[in-house]
């Protein structure tokens, strides 16, 4: 198949179109781990999001169900250098080319993503089209689409669009009770919650306060989730009338939250953090770990002075808010993903954490 991806500042690479023909429109990152495509496809934070992966050969281990971080995927679209068409893995059930078309996503091969991913770190990511299918495309045509398109900034149903939508309950063979505000949840964040012996009731993203509280719920976790935390209004008026009533933990767009909750502010990063190999700095044990991330927004450091919030842990790429903690109060967030999936597991000492807390309770 014929595949052209245009970019809003006129650019336009022609490939080999795989997966499911079509269109897909979005913004285009880029993602640097060398491993993890099925996890990050299936990460419902690249809802509005073309794919684009660094590393050049991807697909070479073939596609396992028990790696979805959800129920399917969660991206708009795949660009890569190289696909393997011939996987080899005991674990592999399916080729990545199949599990697009099953999925009705379209893919781009045979182009030069390292000069993608250069523009995208010099002018900031773009709005992008997609289109994988058997016609010839004037690319002029798909230019104007990219660019006319909505940003990402003002798209306000990315989190409803991946959010379960009701509620549901899993056993952790515990006694402590958390509940989990599902913004776009990873599975291995709630895999490992029940690791832990916790038992965790999902809820919408727009469940208000009372609800939850009626619950009576050891903690509350905000979860990941994609696009711009600021549009999010249902979602932070829960977690304004949630503090001081209860233990509050926040991951990812679930930092964002919590931030703006308490008076912070957020801003969109000119190019996004998204792989498995991102160092940050906790600044009172002076440890630095690797970390898993995937977020295009980030909170705004100055904003924080005098609202009761402490910065935890910093991005040492780019000296960005990895992690806060409030002064008085039990809430706890980082900006990256603790649960990894994929990525290392330096970070898993996040939940041991989460369960103290939710022992001590407020």
């Amino acid at each position: 198949m014929k595949a052209y991806l245009a970019l809003e500042d006129g650019t336009v690479v022609e490939g080999d179109g795989f997966g499911a023909p079509g269109k897909a429109k979005g913004e285009l990152v880029f993602e640097t781990g060398m491993t993890g495509y099925v996890e990050a496809l299936t990460d419902p934070s690249y809802n509005g999001q073309l794919l684009m992966l660094t590393y050049p050969l991807i697909g070479n281990y073939g596609v396992n169900s028990d790696d979805y971080q959800s129920e399917g995927i969660k991206a708009e679209a795949l660009v890569i250098r190289d696909l393997c068409h011939n996987p080899s893995n005991w674990r592999s059930e399916k080729t990545l080319n199949q599990f697009l078309v099953d999925e009705g996503i379209p893919g781009i091969e045979d182009i030069d993503t390292r000069k993608l991913t250069r523009k995208a770190r010099i002018h900031g990511t773009m709005k992008a089209v997609l289109y994988v299918g058997e016609e010839e495309k004037d690319e002029e045509e798909l230019v104007k689409e990219a660019r006319e398109q909505e940003s990402i900034k003002d798209k306000e149903n990315l989190v409803a669009e991946v959010c379960r939508g009701e509620t549901e309950r899993y056993e952790g063979d515990g006694d402590l009770e958390m509940v989990m505000i599902d913004c776009g949840y990873k599975e291995n964040i709630l895999k490992n919650s029940l690791k832990q012996g916790i038992n965790v009731t999902t809820v919408p993203y727009d469940t208000p306060a009372d609800q939850i509280l009626d619950m009576d719920p050891d903690g509350v976790m905000v979860s990941n989730g994609p696009g711009n935390p600021a549009l999010l209004d249902e979602t932070i008026e829960t977690i304004e009338n949630l503090m001081g009533e209860t233990v509050l933990y926040g991951i990812c767009l679930g930092n964002q939250l919590i931030s703006l909750a308490l008076g912070a502010e957020t801003f969109k990063l000119k190019f996004g953090h998204r792989g498995i190999n991102h160092p940050v700095k906790d600044l009172e044990t002076g440890r630095v770990f690797i970390s898993t991330q995937n977020h295009g927004f980030a909170v705004t450091e100055e904003s924080l002075e005098e609202i009761g919030l402490e910065i935890s842990q910093i991005n040492l790429n780019d000296d960005t808010v990895e992690g806060v903690v409030h002064k008085d109060m039990p809430i706890k967030a980082v900006q990256y993903h603790p649960e990894a999936g994929p990525g290392p597991h330096d970070t898993y000492f996040f939940f041991d954490d989460l369960k103290k807390d939710l022992k001590n309770g407020i």
